[in-house]
């Protein structure tokens, strides 16, 4: 069986999903029948990552995930996108609520507003409902879960039907081996940014979020330095 693995050590953005739709064509076209993701990453843009999960769930190929550090938010969609699914012994999963940023001076009238979080509670049901499916649980305990942001080492996640097996074992020394958003050289190979807004300029729903007003998905402790 030709097998291939990924490496996904990032922030789910437009750069990262980028590259990482670039690395999963070109395995299809190779003919790569199993393919390994092994994902840290604290989270992202919606858009990106429920884009990931429905294509990788569509792809003509079978799909192994990884949690080999920590997997968050936004990431445990696409950690869940897995045939089957695996966690290194010392890790974590976060499940919480989605934010979305209005950026600036941005003006918007009651219809505007009423799109808008029409749209945020679809992204919203549409994460839980992506977990729920993996997990078995009924969509109302994954949201209730989302909302108290749940931590889960990896035995809790095992029980919770997020992972099937808890190993050290990540790939062999001859793995084909690809890699997204780490350092290459001196220069990042990817580069996460999101616009900061001066004080003052930005207003947050939160447990909510839409593409159009770039939501994002990430833990509170990014603000302190910590990615988990």
């Amino acid at each position: 069986m030709k097998e291939a693995w990924i490496r996904f050590l990032a922030p789910v953005d437009p750069r990262t999903a980028a590259t990482l739709f670039q690395i999963l064509d070109a395995k299809i076209k190779e003919k790569v029948e199993r393919l390994h993701l092994m994902i840290s990453s604290p989270g992202g843009m919606v858009f990106h990552g429920l884009s990931l999960y429905n294509f990788l769930k569509g792809a003509p190929i079978e799909l192994y995930t990884y949690n080999f550090g920590s997997v968050d938010s936004i990431g445990v969609v696409i950690f869940c996108a897995g045939d089957k699914r695996f966690s290194v012994p010392h890790a974590r999963f976060l499940i919480h609520g989605v934010s979305a940023n209005f950026v600036g001076n941005q003006s918007l009238d009651e219809k505007d507003l009423e799109e808008r979080l029409k749209g945020l509670q679809i992204d919203y049901k549409n994460i839980a409902r992506v977990i729920a499916d993996t997990t078995q649980k009924p969509t109302d305990k994954v949201l209730d879960d989302m909302n108290n942001r749940t931590t889960l080492n990896p035995q809790e996640a095992k029980d919770y039907g997020l992972v099937h097996e808890i190993k050290s074992s990540l790939f062999p020394a001859d793995a084909d081996l690809s890699v997204v958003g780490e350092m290459s050289g001196p220069q990042p190979q990817i580069q996460f940014a999101i616009p900061q807004p001066s004080p003052g300029q930005q207003i947050k729903v939160q447990h909510l979020t839409v593409p159009s007003v770039e939501g994002v998905t990430k833990s509170s402790s990014n603000d302190h330095g910590t990615y988990f």
